[in-house]
């Protein structure tokens, strides 16, 4: 299978700054990749360098196959969707006008624009006009716009930025069932909890470089990062946590009835051994890092980091 992103070594320099460095990345057919990372790390630099509107000072990227800024680039756009951060409409047309005059743009047939109002969940409000919508109604639109064509490629940057738990839930499982039929779904966020369901991956940059990328399980193998077992019931004046070293396993009572262990993950099957054979244990949770706390990790080292410089090094 040829991976639908592929890139080489990307760069982005603007002077001797370097916006992107020497990126290597793979993203195939129906996955969803997030792109996390402080405000500067590169991701909406990424998702431009993808759609064509910057061109790269060094390496090589290939999209859907082809060159995103080479003489094919209009040809390959109609088969991408981009939901920028920041949604703008003309405020005076509707809904359906707004979706129809992209629908021309994008050379799309125009009985798409109803199906996609319906899917988004603005059919009954699709002719109001837009200044009436809310923020949640334009992000829809927004999506429903980024949709046009059937994209195999959407990318989505800071797409639930002012949207509220529901509207945020109903905006994931349309990026889930798009996943299911197939359409690749790179996107940004800094709303952790809320995409960590729906991504088969995470890249996580910084201050333009790659720090981490896998699945969350690789993540958490490669960070090692503590898990979290809490166990409730009755529990014996003694401390629970004798015999162990403390830097694999630390122990603190919450309340009278439930203990929490950060635990090491080389002593998690001992931990929950010991547990099962103690008495008084009526039930016992494990959790394991979050996208949050792995973030955390990878991104600490650079997080106070100045920009980088082709001066330092950058070929």
């Amino acid at each position: 299978m040829n991976p639908v992103i592929e890139c080489h070594g990307l760069t982005l320099r603007h002077g001797t700054l370097t916006r992107l460095d020497a990126l290597d990345l793979a993203v195939n057919e129906g996955e969803v990749l997030a792109l996390l990372g402080h405000n500067g790390a590169g991701k909406t630099t990424t998702m431009k360098l993808i759609l064509g509107l910057l061109s790269p000072s060094a390496g090589e990227l290939k999209v859907l196959g082809g060159a995103p800024d080479g003489p094919h680039a209009e040809t390959l756009r109609r088969r991408l969707g981009y939901l920028p951060e920041n949604v703008s409409f003309y405020e005076q047309l509707s809904g359906r006008e707004v979706l129809t005059y992209f629908a021309r743009l994008k050379r799309v047939d125009r009985r798409q624009v109803d199906s996609l109002l319906e899917r988004v969940g603005l059919i009954e409000a699709s002719s109001r006009r837009v200044k009436t919508y809310s923020k949640g109604m334009r992000q829809r639109l927004g999506l429903a716009q980024a949709l046009l064509g059937d994209p195999q490629l959407l990318l989505l940057d800071e797409p639930t930025t002012g949207l509220d738990p529901a509207a945020t839930r109903d905006f994931y499982e349309t990026v889930r069932e798009l996943r299911e039929r197939g359409c690749t779904v790179l996107l940004s966020s800094h709303v952790l909890p809320g995409v960590e369901p729906y991504i088969d991956r995470a890249l996580i940059l910084g201050a333009g470089r790659q720090l981490a990328l896998g699945s969350l399980e690789e993540l958490r193998a490669e960070a090692a990062l503590p898990l979290t077992v809490r166990a409730r019931g009755s529990w014996p004046g003694t401390d629970w946590s004798n015999g162990w070293d403390e830097t694999r396993v630390t122990a603190r009572h919450l309340n009278g009835h439930t203990l929490e262990l950060g635990v090491h993950p080389s002593a998690k099957m001992a931990v929950l051994r010991r547990l099962a054979d103690s008495p008084g244990v009526e039930d016992i949770d494990v959790m394991p890092p979050t996208l949050e706390h792995l973030y955390a990790h990878f991104s600490a080292p650079v997080a106070s980091s100045p920009p980088l410089h082709a001066s330092r090094g950058v070929s």
